[in-house]
């Protein structure tokens, strides 16, 4: 399922992230909803061919840091895989580029800070 072109924004995967505000350091609580709206802007074109992303602050621990919704429904790790398969992608490639992409992120916006 290779397509140049976008999928209407209903089929794409719905990629929630929870940022901890510990990860901007000790004054982190302050700046995290701040951040959270930076990261969004900034990653709004990364993958936007199949991927909708929510950077959101992590207030619930107990929520994961990372979930996967389609079509408006949770879907499991291995159902997330198997979508990102349709455009030859791996999970776990596409979590870590994810991470180094947002550590890319709060160093710079700590910079701006």
């Amino acid at each position: 399922m290779n397509t140049s072109s976008s999928l209407p924004e209903d089929k794409k995967l719905c990629v929630i992230y929870r940022v901890e505000p510990g990860c901007l350091g000790p004054e982190g609580k302050n700046h995290i909803s701040k951040f959270c709206s930076f990261a969004q802007s900034e990653l709004r074109s990364l993958d936007s061919e199949y991927v909708v992303w929510h950077i959101i602050p992590r207030e619930d621990k107990a929520l994961p840091e990372m979930q996967y919704n389609f079509v408006g429904k949770l879907i499991t790790h291995s159902q997330a895989e198997k979508y990102l398969a349709l455009f030859d992608k791996k999970l776990d490639e596409f979590e870590g580029h994810l991470c180094e992409k947002l550590a890319t992120l709060i160093n710079e916006f700590m910079g701006h800070e």
